[in-house]
């Protein structure tokens, strides 16, 4: 069975611009066949309005292509609700709060993100976060001592 794996917006960002480590770990990861894609209506809503309104149609095709292949969760009250709640527990930003909780109502395996390990969502324990940021590359899960 195929790891479900949410992608942070900041995951397509990097894989669309091509340059670098990072660039080639999340093309690593959205090519991964053994991965189910996962992605919200956030995503959608932080990677498509400027290269549309940009008119760079390129980056939009890119994305469009990711979302056609991976499962996409919509916008819910529930989600803003406990992202509000997420926020306030742990010190997170709101758009992370969204992701973070995206992630623990669909119930996926991991979130990947390329967010440094001293960002607040790292203090959530209710799901494996995975970061591509060349300092981090590690999965850190509940037990580990860096998630406090």
């Amino acid at each position: 069975m195929p790891k479900r794996t949410y992608l942070d917006s900041n995951i397509l960002i990097a894989a669309f611009l091509g340059q670098g480590d990072l660039s080639s770990d999340a093309l690593k990861i959205i090519d991964d066949e053994d991965r189910q894609l996962v992605a919200s209506d956030a995503v959608r809503l932080e990677t498509l309005p400027k290269p549309h309104y940009e008119g760079n149609q390129t980056e939009v095709d890119f994305y469009e292509t990711i979302f056609n292949c991976a499962e996409m969760l919509p916008w819910n009250t529930n989600i803003l609700s406990q992202a509000q709640q997420l926020a306030e527990k742990h010190g997170i930003a709101a758009m992370d709060a969204i992701h973070v909780s995206f992630t623990i109502s669909a119930k996926v395996d991991e979130f990947v993100t390329k967010e440094k390990l001293t960002k607040p969502m790292f203090r959530v324990r209710d799901i494996p976060i995975r970061s591509i940021s060349s300092a981090w590359k590690k999965t850190y899960y509940i037990t580990d001592p860096i998630r406090r």
